[in-house]
């Protein structure tokens, strides 16, 4: 097999994600993009790309043709090479900030041309790829995937995409070759099956040049020369076998490198490094095209598989010049119609494009085609008409909505409002996001049940579930707490444990798998529904005195078949697990560690009420702040019933860090919180559970007891005043309805910092966040030459506090306790700074020895 077939060999899909796709949908994880998106996809800014002089293909789409765009799409998914631009080349470099490729000496073959530019390369020879991650996290990440800090590769092959002048650099170093008829003949096929790992993206690009219709105010269709700069690598190296490089100027983190790689028979992707170069100015383009105000929805269930929908959305213009702007929209919907403004437009959508095979492996996109270029602060109506099966039996009387965040057309996860009519059979209860104004009704002319939701502030996803329910309800204060419980569970409930993923919210949209079934009587959790209320209502009311009121008017907790939950706004879909009495969940053997897990999910979706509905996270750097609050949240309500099994919790969460692989790797290793999905790789498949739920967790946890030992009248452990609480409920007014980042919450910390807790007499937390946070340290302490000297009032004790098992930059904040008789007596938090901190102290009266952190509030690999 040849170099570029094995290339073809690692399947014909893109799945690295650009960075302006993550910041496009910033809510879902990174691993949903891998899944659902098919092509590495991006908003583009209009740019030349082709030589001047170039012209226009004879196969371009023109003026006149029935679809334009489609035709135009499907070239550039299937373009092939030109043998008339084909070549030996010697010596050619091509140059990003980060990124250096040279290409030393073969043969290379550009794609033909479409509307007169030309899009993409195929090369045979050798040369080599350099990539310097600028700091020790991702280089550190990069060595996890590929055994070097800095990538360093030789490579035999490449199949290049472009927007830019990429063309032009390789101009100067290409020769005419005898031999090029016959190579771009052998690799014909090879090129038009990787056409289509950025088919989309340049299509966004060279949409700008389809005909303008029907706009007198319209400048024309053009491409008019911009700062960005998109190429896309796929190599096949002489030791990491094929991988991806990309580089995109508009987004975030501009370089990106990874690989697909099968392990025990499953897939993964693994992002090698994602970051921005320093030399590189971020862009100012906002994240988004549009800015969504609005949603109406019209939608038909129809149980057991099907869902179509009408929807209206208002939205305005952010940035001039698009001409197709992508929306996220299952796979499994098949568009019908699109309008703007009232007016039919094009569309590109999976079931309109060969069929069965997009249908099978398509992505989660929409892209609408305007008649003309958009205009800045334009104001657009657009109208989707769909439908499809999205919806399947579990049994039990559930269904699996298996669309939950893609059911409508979806253009990034910021608030907008929601006006939704649902029609469903009757027999059937739907609970939505948002207040219930009308519903259940049956009308005379539509025998079909009928309910109306609106929200009554904006929020970034709106859900549905339905089965055959019973309701309990119970009251927080002022708000309505609703469950709705099946008498059944899905007709493949476990029979034990050992095959469950974990437990903590995935928010993730793959329906449940095969497990084993209960030989046992199946539960009822319609029985338990009213303590799952009560619960939930508990819940609710600890968290409102914590961190502000609740932000919605009522919740509510709907079964859902399988082992996950998910807290959206006010509705949350609780795992059929979360209903069991506590002797049928002893029926299921968990262990204790599960058993805690599953105890704390009721309370963990609830936070997210707070953590995740109401603040978001600014991109997957960030995820980790909403899933381990809303994680630490429901173990302070633990703490409050069962200090013991609080501390069982952190503890199994400190020993799954330190859990090896068959390489021999602690899960720790994986990367720090700031890696957000990346986390998962081939190396460490659970690696973003344990890292952002477990390591996030304790983070919180330390910044807690910090604050809580520097504090000089505590109002107490768990109280409401106590100041972590303070500042998270100051955190959660803030940002409200916004997203935060990595940064701004630690400061946030930060600015309320009392003096002992100010390293160097600084009011900042940048120790913190440089060494724990995006650090992946589980350090060891021990105290060395410790002396107990009596004085008059008391005794001092001095010695030095060692810190081993971490990089030597590392500061810790570490609690030192003095041992009086049986009793352990706080002195002082000392930072640890490095591998040796000497320390002197006044101890009380009768101290013999000095005890490290007794309570546990360090996160450490052990003593």
């Amino acid at each position: 097999m040849t170099a570029l077939r094995r290339i073809l060999a690692t399947g014909g899909e893109s799945t690295v994600v650009t960075e302006v796709i993550k910041r496009r949908m910033p809510r879902l994880p990174l691993i949903l993009y891998i899944a659902l998106s098919a092509l590495p996809l991006g908003i583009l800014c209009p740019c030349a790309f082709a030589e001047p002089g170039e012209s226009q293909s004879a196969a371009s789409p023109v003026a006149g043709s029935g679809h334009p765009a489609e035709q135009l799409y499907l070239q550039l998914r299937r373009i092939g090479l030109n043998p008339n631009k084909t070549y030996k080349v010697r010596g050619a470099a091509v140059d990003r900030p980060g990124l250096h490729l040279t290409f030393d000496d073969g043969m290379i073959a550009f794609t033909q041309d479409v509307m007169g530019h030309i899009t993409g390369a195929l090369f045979e020879g050798d040369g080599e790829v350099l990539i310097t991650p600028p700091n020790y996290e991702e280089r550190a990440s990069m060595a996890l995937g590929t055994g070097m800090a800095i990538l360093e590769e030789r490579f035999v092959s490449a199949y290049l995409r472009f927007n830019d002048g990429t063309l032009a650099e390789f101009q100067p170093y290409l020769r005419p070759s005898a031999e090029a008829a016959d190579f771009a003949n052998r690799f014909e096929g090879t090129a038009e099956n990787l056409a289509e790992l950025d088919a989309l993206r340049i299509f966004t690009t060279l949409s700008r040049l389809l005909p303008v219709i029907g706009d007198e105010q319209s400048t024309g269709n053009t491409l008019d020369p911009t700062d960005d700069h998109f190429l896309h690598v796929r190599f096949e190296g002489e030791t990491l076998g094929a991988f991806d490089v990309h580089y995109d100027s508009l987004a975030d983190e501009q370089v990106s490198a990874g690989k697909s790689t099968e392990k025990d028979g499953v897939s993964y992707y693994d992002v090698w490094t994602s970051f921005s170069p320093a030399s590189t100015p971020r862009t100012q383009a906002p994240d988004f095209p549009l800015e969504v105000d609005s949603y109406r929805v019209n939608a038909h269930v129809a149980p057991p598989t099907d869902l179509s929908a009408d929807v209206s959305l208002k939205a305005k213009v952010r940035t001039s010049g698009d001409r197709t702007i992508l929306f996220e929209l299952s796979r499994f919907l098949q568009v019908k119609q699109v309008e703007v403004n009232g007016r039919s437009v094009e569309f590109i959508n999976n079931p309109a494009l060969d069929g069965t095979q997009l249908s099978r492996r398509g992505n989660d996109l929409v892209a609408v085609v305007f008649p003309q270029p958009l205009r800045k602060d334009q104001i657009l109506t657009l109208r989707f008409v769909y439908g499809g099966s999205v919806l399947s039996e579990a049994g039990g009387g559930l269904l699996y909505v298996g669309a939950r965040g893609a059911w409508y057309p979806n253009h990034g996860l910021y608030p907008a409002s929601f006006d939704i009519t649902f029609q469903y059979p009757r027999g059937w209860t739907l609970i939505a996001t948002g207040n219930r104004v009308s519903g259940e009704e049956e009308s005379a002319e539509n025998p079909l049940l009928e309910s109306h939701w609106k929200t009554d502030r904006p929020i970034a996803l709106a859900g549905f579930n339905l089965g055959k329910y019973v309701k309990a309800s119970a009251q927080a204060g002022p708000v309505l707490v609703e469950t709705f419980a099946a008498r059944g569970v899905e007709k493949d409930f476990p029979k034990t444990t050992s095959a469950l993923p974990p437990l903590p919210d995935l928010r993730g949209l793959t329906p449940p798998g095969d497990m084993p079934v209960l030989n046992a009587p199946q539960p009822s959790p319609a029985r338990h529904a009213q303590s799952v209320a009560n619960e939930a209502a508990h819940s609710v009311e600890f968290f409102a005195q914590r961190f502000g009121p609740f932000p919605y008017h009522s919740l509510a907790l709907t079964q859902m078949p399988g082992p996950v939950s998910q807290g959206w706004p006010g509705l949350i879909f609780l795992s059929s697990l979360s209903f069991l009495s506590p002797e049928e969940a002893e029926g299921l053997h968990f262990s204790p560690a599960r058993s805690s897990l599953r105890r704390i999910a009721l309370s963990h979706e609830t936070a997210h009420q707070w953590w995740g509905d109401l603040v978001m996270w600014k991109s997957y750097r960030d995820q980790w702040i909403v899933e381990a609050l809303a994680n630490y949240s429901a173990l302070m309500k633990l703490e409050t019933e069962n200090p013991g099994e609080f501390r069982s919790v952190l503890e199994e969460y400190r020993k799954e860090l330190l859990t090896k692989n068959k390489d021999g790797k602690t899960l720790q290793e994986a990367g720090p919180v700031t890696l957000g999905q990346r986390l998962s790789c081939s190396q460490f498949p659970n690696g973003y559970e344990a890292v952002s739920y477990g390591r996030g967790t304790w983070l919180f946890h330390m910044l807690r007891y910090m604050l809580l030992d520097a504090e000089p009248r505590k109002p107490g452990v768990n109280s409401p005043d106590e100041p972590f609480t303070r500042i998270l409920r100051k955190v959660s007014e803030r940002y409200a309805g916004k997203a935060i980042d990595t940064h701004e919450l630690i400061s946030a910390f930060a600015e309320e910092l009392p003096k002992s807790l100010q390293f160097e007499g600084k009011a900042s937390l940048a120790w913190f966040e440089d060494g724990w946070v995006h650090g992946t340290a589980l350090p060891q302490y021990s105290i060395h030459s410790l002396k107990v000297v009596p004085k008059s009032n008391g005794v001092t004790v001095s010695g030095v506090l060692l810190q081993k098992e971490g990089p030597p930059d590392l500061v810790t904040s570490v609690p030192l306790y003095a041992v009086v008789g049986h009793k352990a007596i706080f002195l002082a938090r000392v930072f640890a700074d490095g591998p040796e901190t000497p320390f002197h102290l006044t101890a009380p009266a009768g101290t013999r020895s000095v005890q490290i952190d007794p309570n546990s509030t360090v996160l450490t690999g052990g003593r």
